[in-house]
């Protein structure tokens, strides 16, 4: 059988190499799709066996969001008719939450919209996590915005291991999408977090225009972070938002990209979000060939799988959300 150059790449990184910004990576986008992916399921199996960490997550604050990143429906600049509301009751988040624990699901997440979290809403966000902390064994997570470390301090407290915080794309394209913060604000907050012993899971959007050697410079800035939680969400246009008019991508390329980004990150949980539904049979052959971890259940702009509805996935495909093998702590609670 012939070995490729992939084969040999994928040995290598078995072997202790890691891909570092200034290599030549233009056989990652030449490679054929399928020698690619099969490199990638190897790295996958080596690194974090047959387990799939399974998220959720809730919208916590809905709409009125003064950012201008041009994909988001919450953004007030965008005309969508996204149901707009202020922090939800604790009684009603701990009864999702537990709805998603007793799913099988390995973490539960709080996303709120806005800059920021902040003054009684962020309170309300502190007493719910410590409820759900004292009450339930689900893995908590927040993605609030760009917090402060006093903010970071008091969620540790209240019992969050893990902190989602997208830097987006690269930082050469991320003007084209927002210039309300920018994307140093983004790793500066990244890194307080890291900093105040979170796990930071940070990823990205792609089918926003960027290139190709954007999404390449994307999946290096997450290794040199050292993230280990890395969503990939394929762009889902929304009408009114500045990329209603997008075209969806081929799952071709998101099936390439997701490949790229485990032989860029291989020890991390490559994770399905947006967009799964544009993927072959909802994103089960990823789970194959890359995808180690996936957002799940009937919120945002996910698949709108239900958990139960991925666990039977999983059992067909041999795999499982329990974990033993797993290097990237972001997959375990």
């Amino acid at each position: 059988m012939k070995i490729t150059a992939i084969d040999k790449l994928t040995d290598k990184i078995i072997a202790g190499l890691r891909i570092k910004r200034g290599d030549d990576l233009s056989y990652l986008l030449t490679a054929p799709l399928e020698e690619l992916q099969e490199g990638a399921r190897r790295l996958q199996d080596h690194f974090c066996g047959n387990h799939i960490d399974f998220c959720t997550i809730i919208n916590g604050r809905s709409g009125r969001c003064g950012e201008n990143c041009k994909y988001c429906a919450q953004a007030a600049c965008h005309h969508t008719g996204i149901e707009e509301y202020s922090f939800l009751p604790k009684e009603e988040i701990l009864r999702n939450a537990k709805a998603n624990q007793d799913a099988g699901a390995n973490r539960f997440a709080i996303v709120t919209s806005g800059r920021a979290l902040a003054g009684a809403d962020f309170d309300k966000a502190i007493d719910t996590y410590k409820a759900m902390h004292d009450k339930l064994t689900i893995g908590l997570c927040a993605s609030h915005g760009l917090l402060t470390r006093e903010q970071f301090k008091r969620l540790r407290a209240a019992g969050v291991t893990s902190y989602h915080h997208n830097i987006e794309t690269s930082r050469r394209f991320f003007p084209q999408i927002c210039t309300s913060h920018t994307y140093q604000d983004r790793i500066d907050t990244i890194k307080i977090a890291q900093e105040e012993g979170f796990c930071v899971c940070s990823g990205g959007i792609i089918g926003m225009g960027e290139t190709w050697e954007d999404r390449l410079d994307m999946a290096i800035s997450l290794a040199e972070l050292g993230i280990e939680s890395i969503p990939i969400n394929a762009l889902m246009a929304i009408p009114g938002t500045g990329l209603a008019n997008r075209p969806a991508l081929p799952a071709e390329d998101i099936l390439r990209t997701i490949a790229i980004f485990r032989f860029i990150n291989p020890a991390a949980n490559i994770r399905l979000a947006a967009g799964r539904k544009l993927l072959p049979q909802n994103g089960a052959t990823a789970f194959r060939a890359g995808a180690s971890a996936s957002i799940t259940g009937n919120m945002l702009t996910t698949s709108g799988t239900t958990i139960k509805e991925d666990m039977a996935l999983l059992r067909t495909l041999g795999l499982t959300n329990q974990n033993t093998t797993c290097t990237a702590s972001c997959g375990t609670h």
